[in-house]
């Protein structure tokens, strides 16, 4: 073979190791666009469907396999369970007065409601859409959370500045927590090692042993302090501040506030995603969702969403974001960016079939556990 040969059959080859590089991003990006829900072409952090559920709904979950969303009507006492294949309610669960709080349960056989109203939690066996148990708590309870193993439930009560505990095998509650004033928002670290709450009353966040069930330290953040989330890895912490419009980054490591961030007014909710590249903030009066990237805690995106937008959760493959919007009886479903190396899509930039898993629709009453579970790092409603 001479040398001109041998030129041409490397950049022969080089052009076919291009072409598959491209085919496959090609591939990549058509696999982001149907892995979410959606009808037709979207742009990334954008609204690409709205779904009506009940009254005023305020607190959001998603199942780890992405299928199910579960969704608290304040008003009418009841649970909307969303098809995040079809956004579509594929039912409706009765629960107790004036529900709040939503989480999943791990393994997603369980979903845990906060009841405002009446100081009790309903217990939903998702195999049958049907409140299986009733835990009394303590006075308003708002926010609630389940450890990683989900042998734990974490539930923050309003009006007596506590934390109940519930042993998720007997369904009772095993310890009883004193924090600080007006507990809101509260969340459980990945290793389920501290537990995190929000205490709108005083300004602070108090830290929880879940070892000991005592709290080990107490961290002031801004004004009013509400929603709580913490990233995959458990490194920062992040609170919402009602009242001046801002979000505290935690360092857990030093238990101290390292940044604030600026988002918009009255912010409730936050979740992060499972990449920990992003969090997202609800804000209610600006009907409005502000995007943080977390390496440079600045706010990047603010997407228009619903009326009064109040809870948020991110899906387990962080391809879409849930908002409920109290004010028009409404969930937003956001597509997320992706950012693969340095190529960037937008998941849904296809006429996508939905988010996780397919499996089945199913209709009133006919169970939703096909997919269902805890959602990525849901933060839990708090109380209004």
């Amino acid at each position: 073979m001479n040398w001109f040969s041998g030129l041409r059959e490397r950049r022969t080859i080089a052009g076919r190791v291009v072409r598959l590089v491209f085919g496959a991003a090609a591939v990549s990006a058509m696999v982001l666009g149907m892995t979410g829900a959606g009808a037709g072409a979207a742009a990334a952090d954008t609204v690409i469907d709205t779904i009506p559920v009940g009254s005023e709904p305020i607190g959001v979950a998603v199942s780890p396999l992405g299928s199910r969303a579960y969704v608290t009507n304040n008003i009418g006492g009841t649970v909307s369970v969303i098809n995040t294949v079809t956004n579509t309610v594929v039912d409706t669960i009765p629960v107790g007065n004036a529900p709040f709080g939503v989480a999943v349960s791990p393994l997603g056989a369980r979903v845990y409601v906060t009841n405002q109203s009446d100081g009790t939690v309903s217990v939903i066996n998702t195999f049958t859409n049907t409140v299986v148990d009733t835990i009394a708590v303590g006075a308003a309870p708002s926010g609630v959370a389940v450890s990683p193993l989900g042998a734990r439930v974490y539930v923050s009560n309003v009006s007596d500045g506590t934390v109940s505990v519930i042993n998720t095998f007997t369904n009772s509650v095993v310890d009883t927590i004193v924090v600080g004033a007006t507990p809101a928002g509260v969340a459980v670290s990945p290793l389920g090692a501290r537990v995190f709450v929000a205490n709108s009353g005083d300004g602070t966040v108090s830290v929880i042993d879940a070892f000991t069930n005592t709290v080990v330290d107490t961290i002031p953040v801004g004004a009013d302090p509400f929603g709580v989330a913490i990233n995959p890895d458990g490194s920062r912490v992040y609170v919402v501040n009602l009242a001046d419009g801002t979000v505290s980054v935690i360092d857990t490591f030093t238990n101290t506030v390292i940044d604030t961030v600026t988002v918009g007014n009255l912010p409730r909710g936050v979740a992060v995603t499972p990449s920990g590249a992003r969090a997202y903030v609800t804000n209610r009066p600006d009907g409005t969702v502000s995007v943080i990237d977390t390496l440079s805690n600045t706010v990047v995106d603010t997407i228009a969403v619903g009326n009064l937008p109040f809870g948020v959760a991110v899906n387990r493959d962080g391809s879409r974001v849930y908002v409920t919007n109290a004010g028009d009886g409404t969930v937003s479903v956001i597509a997320v960016e992706k950012c693969p190396g340095s190529l960037c899509f937008g998941a849904g930039s296809l006429a996508g079939a939905g988010a996780g898993s397919t499996g089945s629709s199913g209709s009133t009453g006919g169970g939703s556990f096909a997919g269902a579970g805890a959602g990525a790092g849901s933060a839990g409603s708090t109380s209004s």
